[in-house]
């Protein structure tokens, strides 16, 4: 992966993210995804915070997209590895956060939410 691929994929993430086009976002995803995600453990009941598939995916996005009206990301910066991306952004509340992609080819087959503090208020 090299850095200015990641950068693309960066910038067509954050467009479906901030449209709420949730067939823009998962048109990147590979049907076995496995993502991780602290914020899935607290919105979807019963859930480890493990959402495996992509259909899986789709029913936790569109129930956190149901609950946060106002979901906005900002891309801070982008990293590309040798599979992997990572893109770190702030949140509509603030917060700083990663998500963590591994890629086989051009689809996401693993990723992972991870989250840093809330800002003070």
């Amino acid at each position: 992966m090299d850095l200015e691929r990641a950068q693309r994929f960066a910038d067509e993430w954050v467009d479906g993210w901030n449209s709420h086009d949730l067939d823009r976002i998962l048109k990147h995803y590979s049907d076995d995804v496995v993502f991780t995600s602290p914020v899935a453990a607290r919105i979807l009941d019963g859930s480890d915070g493990v959402v495996r598939g992509k259909e899986a995916l789709r029913a936790y996005w569109t129930e956190a997209l149901s609950r946060i009206d106002d979901l906005r990301f900002e891309v801070l910066g982008v990293y590309a590895g040798v599979d992997t991306v990572v893109v770190n952004y702030r949140n509509q509340v603030g917060q700083l956060v990663n998500e963590v992609l591994t890629f086989d080819g051009d689809l996401v087959v693993a990723g992972m939410g991870t989250y840093g503090p809330l800002p003070a208020t």
